[in-house]
């Protein structure tokens, strides 16, 4: 994992940010329109076309990737706090922290033991009884 501060991270997070500006999109819409109605100009040939074409693939492809960087580093960020919430709660599984990196098969037995005490809670409710509890699985 690169350095918070390497230069690729500063670069996908200022990039981000400025993508993410409705002033950048209204620039975008422009450069579009603007490529619209220069069709009769160059009279919509294949040259005319293909500009519009490559510039859109290049800026695309170029924008998974920061965007993937700062989903990555967004869902790493969560995944640490929610890892905190469950260590610093009494009574919390610490088993539950750092579960992102299980194996499918222990992770599905995490789920399918949560979605039993969502269903004996619900179960509880529809019979009057309150659903706060921390019931152990």
């Amino acid at each position: 994992m690169p350095h918070p501060n390497s230069w690729y991270s500063r670069l996908a997070r200022e990039a981000a940010r400025f993508c993410g500006r409705p002033r950048v999109f209204a620039i975008a819409l422009g450069m579009i329109l603007l490529w619209l109605l220069t069709g009769p100009l160059f009279d919509y040939s294949d040259t005319w076309q293909l500009v519009i074409n490559t510039s859109t693939t290049i800026i695309t492809f170029l924008m998974v990737f920061l965007i993937q960087n700062t989903q990555n580093r967004d869902t790493e960020a969560i995944q640490v706090k929610l890892d905190e919430l469950i260590r610093a709660t009494q009574g919390a599984h610490n088993a539950l922290l750092d579960l992102e990196n299980m194996e499918e098969d222990e992770l599905e037995e995490f789920r399918r033991r949560y979605q039993a005490l969502a269903a004996m809670a619900r179960a509880k409710k529809a019979g009057g009884s309150e659903d706060t509890d921390t019931p152990e699985p």
